[in-house]
């Protein structure tokens, strides 16, 4: 609106009472010769007009022509020709109305961003979340895509471990102790370190559906003395409810001779500044596995190898992909009926490119509820443990009043 004011204001349309009478570009009365500003009125505005000043003999003004020399006086008084020249205005005046809109402009969007800042939110320089609770907590949004979710319309227990590794890295690298892109430290660089999970709990109380946008939040803490534990909380970014809470223990492992390692004095120094000092978002389960082979398994699933895509930066599987493994020997008429609630995994050993896994799986004698509990065990065809497990399971329709209850906690909120 108020640029459509300012350029009515300096374009004028022609007065209806004034004739226009376009200048010739040739032989005519009228020429572009070099010009003498001059200020004439036009509607009501002072413009700078033109005029070419006529040559002069003996003191008498004379217009050329090709019939040859005639007098001022023989030349009958006409207005000067309304040409796009003479009718521009002057620029000082529209450089000051088009400066007085963009200020306009300038605080409208100003006042949009209204929400105040709070001083315990930097948003990290990469732009992937933001850093809470005086730096030690840190809150990345996801929203559910469709290629995340699984037959039944929700999103699959991978898609959660994905959000929840990928919080992980991220929240390393706003914290500026990323290295080399994934989750080491400086120091851990320098001594060929990188970080391994030893334990992973998560418990679900509602998977998200498509559309649906979470709201993860992550921290760091002490685990004994060679060991880090990191919590998440999983929550609706529009109901606030807690959806997944998940703990996990990392150690480290010399990338190249790929045994633990204690922590270096110097990783330490790096490392702790971030820690939390509380308690785990889910309490240890620290009850013993029994141990599986193909007497004491329900069902055995053979021949799983990793493919390329499988792999991460330190070259061995991802630990997302053993979930998938895992459920490969669950009975089928158990994940058509049921949804996974809880998970307890505890690795062994890594595998490569080239191992071949077996999956076995036996119902839990020990489960209570109404519904399922399993044991779970990959491992190596030379019978090397990878990864150790229990899992319980749910009615699917269970998962809509939850089996966690969703208070609120002092480390997901700000």
């Amino acid at each position: 609106m108020v640029a459509t004011a300012a350029s009515s204001a300096f374009f004028p349309l022609p007065s209806p009472d004034t004739s226009s009478r376009p200048g010739k570009l040739g032989n005519g009365s009228s020429s572009l010769s070099p010009l003498k500003p001059k200020f004439v009125a036009n509607a009501g505005l002072k413009v700078k007009a033109s005029a070419s000043a006529p040559p002069k003999i003996n003191g008498s003004s004379v217009g050329l022509k090709s019939g040859g020399l005639k007098t001022q006086e023989d030349t009958p008084s006409v207005p000067p020709p309304r040409t796009f020249i003479n009718q521009l205005p002057d620029w000082s005046m529209l450089l000051a109305a088009i400066t007085t809109v963009f200020l306009a402009a300038e605080k409208q969007w100003m006042m949009l961003d209204w929400k105040p800042k709070r001083p315990d939110m930097l948003v990290d320089p990469f732009g992937l979340g933001s850093i809470v609770q005086g730096g030690l907590v840190f809150r990345q949004n996801f929203s559910i895509r469709s290629y995340e979710i699984g037959a039944d319309r929700t999103a699959s227990i991978e898609t959660v471990m994905n959000h929840l590794q990928e919080t992980a890295l991220n929240h390393v690298k706003s914290a500026g102790l990323l290295n080399d892109g994934f989750g080491r430290t400086p120091e851990m660089f320098k001594r060929d370190l990188i970080w391994v999970v030893a334990k992973m709990q998560v418990m679900v109380n509602r998977y998200p559906t498509w559309g649906d946008t979470v709201e993860v939040n992550t921290w760091v803490a002490k685990s004994g003395k060679n060991g880090m534990r990191r919590d998440w909380l999983i929550s609706d970014c529009n109901t606030g409810e807690i959806l997944t809470r998940a703990s996990s223990v990392w150690v480290m492992m010399n990338q190249k001779t790929r045994k633990l390692s204690k922590i270096p004095g110097e990783v330490r120094h790096e490392i702790e500044p971030h820690f939390i000092d509380c308690a785990p978002v889910i309490e240890d389960d620290d009850r013993k596995l029994r141990k599986l082979d193909e007497k004491t398994a329900d069902s055995i699933r053979k021949g799983l190898t990793p493919k390329w895509n499988d792999l991460d930066v330190n070259q061995h599987v991802n630990n997302v992909k053993y979930i998938g493994w895992i459920l490969e020997s669950t009975p089928q008429e158990v994940l058509e009926s049921q949804e996974l609630s809880s998970l307890t995994l505890e690795y062994r050993r890594e595998c490569g490119r080239e191992s071949v896994l077996e999956s076995l799986t036996a119902v839990d004698p020990s489960g209570k509820g109404f519904g399922s509990q399993f044991q779970h065990l990959l491992r190596l065809e030379d019978g090397g443990e990878i990864v150790k497990g229990r899992t319980e399971w749910r009615p699917k329709t269970a998962g809509v009043n939850g089996a966690i209850a969703s208070g609120e906690t002092s480390h997901g909120d700000s």
